[in-house]
């Protein structure tokens, strides 16, 4: 990927370069599906922490679980969940935008004070295009977009997987890149700058540190 294409993934539609990676090990719970699906999802997060060189834990200090991944069938489910209202501030109008704008999905992330991610909602509303997905394709799309603030735009026209030949979805590997050198531990948390592009741009090229 040439240094353009990487500062893209995180030049938000305002035009702003935000990026951020996770500041502690990831501790993710799944509410709203079957024992089968919890597993597929948790092994979707344990290959992306693998990748990206990230620890994951039994449970986080503060939050309990940072990662929360809400299945529904109606947005208003949400309204519904104990102490949510808490944790996501204006629950109640975001659950209002999402139903008038018709989403099917929503993230919202929390920051510790460095800038890295210290918390993720993930809101999946399963109608009929997101019930008609694989779950392992629907987990490991979650994962990949949670692992990382990226742009809101990064994958509205092309998603971060591929399909091999034999039919199975795969993580595409110019992503991978990506999140690999994103987690590089000489790289920063957060950034604001889009010189940051360059600096992960060479570690997508080289495959390592520098």
């Amino acid at each position: 990927m040439s240094p353009e294409d990487i500062e893209a993934l995180f030049t938000r539609s305002d035009g702003s370069y935000a990026f951020a990676r996770w500041g502690r090990p990831i501790s993710p719970v799944v509410f709203g599906v079957e024992q089968t699906t919890l597993g597929v999802i948790k092994g979707a997060f344990e290959a992306v922490c693998t990748l990206a060189g990230h620890p994951m834990a039994e449970t986080d200090p503060e939050l309990g679980a940072n990662v929360m991944v809400f299945f529904c069938r109606d947005w208003e489910e949400l309204l519904e969940v104990p102490n949510l209202d808490r944790l996501v501030d204006g629950l109640a109008p975001l659950v209002g935008r999402l139903r008038e704008a018709g989403a099917n999905q929503y993230r919202v992330f929390r920051f510790d004070t460095d800038g890295a991610i210290q918390a993720c909602f993930v809101f999946l509303r399963m109608e009929e295009n997101l019930s008609a997905v694989p779950a392992d394709t629907l987990a490991l799309s979650q994962v990949v977009q949670s692992i990382l603030l990226w742009s809101d735009r990064a994958f509205t026209d092309r998603s971060p997987l591929g399909r091999l030949e034999d039919g199975r979805v795969v993580l595409r590997p110019d992503i991978g890149a990506v999140i690999r050198a994103a987690y590089d531990p000489i790289m920063p948390g957060a950034s604001q700058d889009a010189s940051h592009a360059l600096r992960l741009a060479a570690r997508v090229v080289s495959g390592r540190s520098t």
